[in-house]
């Protein structure tokens, strides 16, 4: 659906509705990958709550559980499916045993930007190929959130050359750490919320988490001297929403469409707030000591064609992986071609902004 169609139906939502215990028509449960008190992604989930309240007027209540409190955090798949929750927030990545194509609609190693990627979710069929990977499961899939172009992560050791990922520790889920293994490191999948300890105890080398502010906010600057860019592991990562499909049809098409505009909503919120955190973030970094640096070049370019290598066994994996990858491939070619000629060369000019500035604070 058109956001110009949405806002046209929310314009006839009743304004300030609130709700009043006992007497929503819905009662949801959401159900989280993280804690509720997690900046971004826990506020973020609040506030997609509190937004499918306000906009249905009254009509939908939504309680949160945060992960562990209903069901572990990477069993939200299931559960929703199920029927435990009507509504999760995750990422597709999570759930790679259950949807090994989802990945591609999480982060995608050298992937698109997150302009680029909603861009195909709602302007391409990507949306469309989404939630028919997610139709045999009775979950209906939406883009919740955006965390922007990530960081490379945190690292208690410097990273030279190649032979430094070699037996290498690190916290990476998805394909980016199915890319590091191939490196040489091991990789764990462990919860946001054990990160810090794993990481200042030694049982982890390195990390990677989302960006500077979010990164900041679980303690990493105190657990490890060196952060590295580029995200290329997650450059603009999806939040998923994943919504039962008998909850979601239970719903009159209105209720249904305020659903689609609250997370498409939370999608724009959540990488707008990011961007400008982030900046902020960065800067008391530098300020704080922390060497923010890049990865070697040839440690980028080994990466880069064992990421290659990685997607492209993917795409062969399957009949709908290969219709997915096709599909997030060539829409990811056309569109460069046109940010090769926009973005990309207004960036490089010296007043864009991008080159810095003798009063820029932070300067990597």
């Amino acid at each position: 659906m058109r956001l110009w169609t949405l806002l046209l139906l929310l314009l006839a939502v009743p304004a300030g509705g609130t709700v009043n215990a006992g007497t929503a028509e819905h009662e949801w449960r959401m159900i989280l990958a993280v804690g509720r008190n997690v900046p971004i992604f826990g506020s973020g989930a609040t506030a997609l709550a509190e937004s499918i309240e306000q906009m249905s007027g009254g009509r939908i209540a939504i309680k949160i559980f945060s992960a562990g409190e209903l069901v572990p955090p990477f069993e939200i798949f299931d559960a929703v499916s199920r029927g435990t929750a009507e509504i999760g927030l995750g990422a597709a990545y999570f759930w790679k045993g259950k949807v090994p194509e989802a990945q591609l609609f999480s982060a995608v190693p050298f992937g698109m930007t997150p302009q680029e990627t909603n861009s195909w979710l709602y302007s391409g069929d990507g949306l469309a190929l989404w939630q028919k990977a997610y139709e045999p499961f009775g979950l209906v899939p939406y883009p919740a959130g955006n965390t922007g172009i990530q960081m490379a992560g945190w690292f208690n050791r410097e990273i030279t050359t190649l032979a430094d990922l070699k037996g290498l520790k690190i916290r990476m889920p998805g394909l980016g750490g199915e890319v590091m293994s191939r490196a040489g490191a091991t990789t764990v999948n462990i919860p946001g919320g054990e990160i810090f300890s794993a990481l200042q105890a030694g049982t982890i080398d390195g990390t990677e988490w989302i960006s500077p502010f979010s990164d900041m906010a679980f303690g990493l600057h105190r657990a490890a001297k060196y952060y590295y860019y580029p995200g290329w592991q997650e450059p603009g990562s999806t939040i998923e929403a994943l919504i039962n499909r008998q909850a979601l049809e239970a719903l009159p098409e209105d209720l249904q469409a305020i659903i689609e505009a609250a997370c498409m909503a939370a999608t724009m919120d959540m990488l707008a707030e990011l961007t400008a955190r982030n900046a902020q973030a960065l800067t008391q970094l530098i300020e704080a000591g922390i060497e923010v640096r890049p990865l070697p070049a040839d440690v980028l370019q080994e990466l880069t064609r064992l990421s290659r290598m990685v997607v492209q066994e993917l795409a062969e994996s399957n009949p709908l992986a290969a219709e997915i990858y096709h599909s997030y491939r060539t829409f990811q070619v056309d569109v460069a071609a046109w940010h090769r000629i926009s973005e990309q060369y207004y960036l490089q000019l010296p007043d864009s902004g991008s080159s810095g500035s003798p009063d820029s604070a932070a300067q990597p």
